[in-house]
């Protein structure tokens, strides 16, 4: 074993699922140098104890050669990704800023690279999508013994309506909140899972679809969940998914001339994609989603989460640019 066999380089440290895998990490005994844009104070990053800070922005090659400088590690982990979905930021972060991740490789001496990567990849049809999976390509081609995890929702993504509910609200469902369903996985245990790739073989050179536990649910059996733990009667309120086709129709003729309306036309595909699609392991032979061939692991169910959340309130869990609700 290398004398850097436990430091591990850590990009998108700061995001929701990023300080999961730090704290993960860092309690597995790793030492852990987490990329940071900006300029921390002299105590630290809020939320990120026992990691090395190094400030570099990923998307900037100069930056991270500088801020890498004189490092060697075993394994790279990158949870970075595009903050809203927008094309352009999405060609920047999910493919080129994990480019310059992976041209560093070689430089650490690092000979694995963890990928945080979405289930949503398997039907591509957005911008993101196909920024995801050209990366998921050069990374699979690289050399570089890798595991792409695929998650299903976050527990986060699926918690705005939380307070809706509790002030009495319908939950919002698109069609009859039936069509689309999810296997929700939490941050502790899919930080749990991508330590795992790094430690365990099984997981080596391989794309990993993964949920939690328990069954697949519904927009409808969420929004039961939470009736039963507020004590709230059940009331729906059913929206079209074809509003999404609407705005699409409208911003359409105008995108090509407009980067903004374009960027506002990919949201509403996005919106639409969400709304439409399950979050579950795509089977092609058959064309259907497949709940019981999806993936899973951890403890932590969605209504734990749910009961959490209601008890000590949303912090560490708000949506910010990705809220749709």
């Amino acid at each position: 074993m290398a004398e850097h066999s436990g430091t591990v380089l850590l990009a998108g440290a700061t995001g929701y699922i990023g300080r999961a895998v730090a704290a993960k990490l860092v309690g597995r005994g790793y030492r852990v140098v987490a990329l940071v844009r900006g300029n921390p104070d002299r105590s630290g990053v809020p939320g990120l104890p026992g990691c090395e800070v190094r400030i570099a922005r990923v998307t900037d090659p100069a930056e991270l050669e500088a801020a890498l400088a004189g490092l060697r590690a075993a394994a790279i982990v990158s949870c970075i990704a595009s903050r809203n979905g927008a094309p352009d930021d999405a060609w920047r972060v999910d493919y080129r800023a994990n480019q310059h991740l992976l041209s560093a490789a070689d430089r650490l001496g690092a000979d694995k690279f963890i990928l945080l990567s979405a289930i949503c990849v398997q039907k591509p049809l957005l911008a993101f999508q196909h920024a995801k999976l050209a990366f998921e390509k050069e990374l699979r081609e690289s050399g570089l013994d890798y595991s792409i995890v695929r998650p299903t929702a976050f527990f986060k993504s699926l918690s705005g309506q939380i307070e809706r509910v509790r002030r009495g609200k319908a939950f919002i469902v698109f069609g009859n909140g039936t069509e689309t369903a999810c296997k929700p996985i939490g941050e502790r245990d899919l930080a749990s899972f991508m330590a795992d790739c790094l430690e365990q073989s099984r997981f080596r050179n391989r794309v990993l679809p993964i949920g939690g536990p328990g069954d697949a649910l519904t927009p409808r059996e969420q929004g039961a969940l939470l009736f039963e733990l507020t004590g709230m009667p059940p009331k729906y309120r059913k929206v079209p998914a074809g509003m999404f086709d609407a705005v699409i129709a409208l911003l359409a003729p105008f995108a090509r001339l407009s980067p903004k309306l374009a960027a506002k036309a990919e949201f509403a595909r996005i919106g639409r994609y969400y709304a439409t699609e399950s979050m579950l392991l795509w089977d092609a032979e058959n064309d259907r989603y497949d709940a019981e061939a999806t993936p899973a692991t951890g403890t932590e169910t969605l209504r734990d989460h749910y009961a959490r959340m209601l008890r000590e309130g949303p912090a560490g869990q708000e949506l910010g640019d990705h809220k749709l609700f």
